[in-house]
This record gives structure tokens, C-alpha cells and sequence, in this order.
């Protein structure tokens, strides 16, 4: 009873911090900016990465990107650069759920190690931010409505898995995982896509469904990811931040990774 009541109230924190930092614009500049260090100290210590080459980048992007998004000065150059960062992140992605299908264990030989910083996880908080800024104007339900949808996902994963699963879905890495569960997570999270659109008028429900979708599955392989990595550094959390929970990446693993995919789909849509 007491590491549950733990866990909700470091949880509830969490969640608090995050949703009131979306009411204002310089607010979830700062918090991501705060949980893109935090989520670098961890993953740097799951790769065994001892440089500050890696918060240099983050800095330095972050501050960048960020500094266009709450001025509202987009200009074609600065979109063609955000362009070019989303085919870079992407295609590390793709090599990532390629390593995690085809490799015992992730090559993390040096120059990966700076790749994976930076275009893994550091690009994720920049794209979690052309979200909240999406078109050069501050639209935080849009980022809001992509938290929710993980959520849900992970919620709903975790009970119907727990009392309906049987097939594991990943057992080499996430013994925990099924495939019901996961189908149990993409219904509610397509069912809260409809209370989403309805609620925040920011999308159509059809493209908050493929939002959902896009959380889901690609959320799905941000969690796999990043428990390969803890796997091979043979620890269960990430860090120790969220008494209950773990580290701070453990909470961000599938948004960090789907982000740059949510960002993809509101440019084309």
C-alpha cells in the first residue's frame, strides 16, 4: 500500500508539472527543456556515454528551435532545417526498431553513442516542442492530447495484459508485455482519440484516430527500445527521480520516440 501511494503521488507530480507548464508558453519551454537534461543524465548512463559533448547539442538545439517557436519567427530557412532534422530522426529510429528486431543486443560503438543522444533522444524534446508550437503559434492541447493518448495506451496495456494476457508480445526484452495487452492499449487509446477531438476542437477525430494509432504502436517501440537499453545495462529503471516509477525516461520513453512520427503526420495532414 505504501509504494502504491508512492507511486500516485509521484505520478500525480509528474502529471501536474507537466499540464500546468502547458498554459503557458515559456513554462513548457522551460519543463521540457529541464526533462530533455534530466532524460540525457539517464540515457547517458544506460550507454555509458561520459561527455558533454551530448548536453552541448541538446542546449544548443533546444534553444535554437525553441527560441523560433516562442518568438513565432518561422522563417522558410528554419522550416527547411526542422525538415531536414525530421528525416534525420526518423531514419535513426527506423535503425533502432531495426536493432531491436535483428541484433541480440544494440551496436553501441562511439560515434553511435553521439547519434543516438542526439537524434534519439534529443531530437524527441524538439519535436515534442514543434508540437506545443505547432505552426509557429503555441497549441499545448495538441501536445496535451499526445500525453493523454500515451497514457491511456500504457494504462490500458497494463490491465488488460495483466488480466487477460497470455501471448507475450517481446519476452526476450519485456518479459511483461502481450499482445492483448497491446491491442487493449491501441482500443482505448483509438476510444479517447473520439473525448480528444471533442474536447480540445484542435483536430479531426479522424486525425486524432491516426494519432492514436501512431502513439500506440510507435509508442510501443519507444518502450521496447529503451527497456533493450536497460537490458543491457542490466539495470530495471533508468534512474531513481520518480520514487514508484523509476527515472524520468522511463515516463518519456514513447513520446520521446513518437514524437518526431506525430510531428511527420500534422505536416502532412
Amino acid at each position: 500500500m505504501k509504494e502504491l501511494f508512492t507511486r500516485a503521488i509521484s505520478g500525480l507530480i509528474y502529471a501536474l508539472l507537466l499540464i500546468c507548464s502547458l498554459y503557458f508558453q515559456q513554462g513548457l519551454f522551460l519543463v521540457l527543456f529541464v526533462f530533455g537534461i534530466i532524460s540525457l543524465i539517464e540515457f547517458n548512463k544506460l550507454i555509458s556515454l561520459k561527455s558533454v559533448v551530448p548536453y552541448i547539442i541538446f542546449t544548443i538545439f533546444y534553444i535554437v528551435f525553441g527560441y523560433l517557436c516562442v518568438q513565432n519567427s518561422g522563417l522558410p530557412e528554419s522550416d527547411e532545417v526542422i525538415q531536414i532534422l525530421l528525416v534525420i530522426t526518423i531514419f535513426v529510429n527506423l535503425i533502432l526498431i531495426k536493432d531491436l528486431f535483428t541484433t541480440k543486443k544494440i551496436p553501441l560503438f562511439e560515434s553511435k553513442r553521439f547519434i543516438t543522444t542526439t537524434f534519439y533522444l534529443s531530437s524527441g524534446f524538439i519535436f515534442m516542442l514543434q508540437i506545443g508550437n505547432y505552426k509557429n503559434e503555441f497549441t499545448p492541447l495538441l501536445l496535451l492530447g499526445s500525453f493523454i493518448l500515451i497514457w491511456v495506451n500504457d494504462s490500458a496495456a497494463y490491465l488488460v495484459g495483466k488480466n487477460f494476457g497470455h501471448q507475450k508480445l517481446f519476452p526476450s526484452i519485456s518479459p511483461k508485455k502481450t499482445v492483448e495487452g497491446f491491442l487493449g492499449g491501441l482500443l482505448f487509446a483509438c476510444i479517447s482519440s473520439y473525448f480528444i477531438a471533442l474536447y480540445t476542437e484542435t483536430l479531426s477525430f479522424n486525425s486524432w484516430l491516426i494519432l492514436a494509432i501512431i502513439v500506440s504502436v510507435l509508442g510501443t517501440f519507444g518502450d521496447l527500445i529503451e527497456s533493450k537499453f536497460k537490458r543491457q545495462a542490466g539495470v530495471k529503471d533508468s534512474g531513481i527521480i520518480m520514487p514508484g516509477h523509476g527515472g524520468l525516461l522511463d515516463r518519456l520513453d514513447s513520446l520521446i520516440f513518437a514524437a518526431p512520427f506525430i510531428y511527420l503526420f500534422l505536416r502532412i495532414s
